[in-house]
């Protein structure tokens, strides 16, 4: 294909849309909000992600923006890469009354483009769940089934290390 049919083919195609929810028995909604509310805190749950450092405003608050670097990908090479992934990501809005936020990708070097997430904490009965619902233009080098493994694994990987850092310690 011509470079600018490739482009106009491109451009036709749909978002690519999805959500990965994990479910955590026992935590209250409550208790699981502040871990993601702390938007500069990221690294501390997503797995692989070794930083994110605030790059402007103040968190938790719309505008601000973060820089996440260090994620491995599925579509990674294997080997030496010659610099990490990273993004820089801009809260574009926050309801701490309904434990929700949305964000965009606004740079970055893995190639997702008009990428925008939104994440609920949702009360249950028996503890809560997390929600996590994206769109993205399609993303060269990925199937969308990529993306869904992506995103749905490293909720898991969080919603556990949320919930186990509310189990109370044990005592030896």
């Amino acid at each position: 294909m011509e470079p600018a049919t490739q482009m106009a083919h491109d451009q036709q195609q749909p978002k690519w849309e999805g959500v990965a929810t994990a479910e955590l028995l026992g935590p209250k909604a409550e208790q699981v909000w502040p871990f993601l509310e702390d938007f500069f805190g990221l690294h501390k749950w997503f797995p692989t992600l070794t930083t994110c450092l605030p790059v402007h405003g103040i968190s938790g608050q719309p505008g601000c923006v973060r820089y996440c670097a260090g994620f491995k990908t599925p579509v990674d090479c294997e080997g030496d890469q010659p610099e990490p992934n990273w993004t820089k990501q801009e809260l574009l809005s926050i309801d701490p009354s309904q434990m929700t936020y949305s964000y965009s990708i606004v740079d970055g070097n893995v190639g997702f483009n008009s990428y925008i997430s939104t994440l609920k904490v949702v009360p249950k009965e028996d503890g809560c769940s997390i929600e996590w619902k994206y769109e993205v233009e399609p993303v060269e080098g990925w199937t969308l089934k990529d993306l869904d493994v992506f995103i749905d694994t490293g909720l898991q990987v969080m919603a556990s290390r949320m919930k186990a850092s509310l189990s109370p310690k044990l005592e030896v």
